[in-house]
């Protein structure tokens, strides 16, 4: 928990510098805040594509532990195969 405060901290210490930073820089008010809405439409892009990422790898997962279960409670050895595949490839997609 202490860590995740310190990263936290360091984290807000350091977007307050470049926001100051890019107040005080040497351009027109203008200017600098097309550069920072920019910036900011970049890192929300980021984030949400990140979030998609981390969405879809627990979706692959969740789907391959289906597999894996629906393999293990298998009537026939032909089902237990088809769905040890299936979760052999939502494992390799994620």
């Amino acid at each position: 928990m202490k860590s995740g405060k310190l990263l936290l901290g360091l984290v807000s210490g350091a977007v307050a510098g470049a926001v100051v930073g890019l107040l005080y820089a040497p351009k027109k008010g203008t200017d600098t805040r097309k550069a920072i809405s920019e910036k900011g439409d970049d890192y929300l892009k980021g984030a949400n594509r990140s979030l998609n990422d981390f969405t879809n790898s627990v979706n692959h997962k969740m789907e391959a532990l289906k597999a894996r279960t629906k393999a293990t409670v298998a009537g026939s050895k032909s089902e237990e195969k088809i769905n040890k595949a299936k979760a052999e490839m939502h494992e390799v997609a994620s």
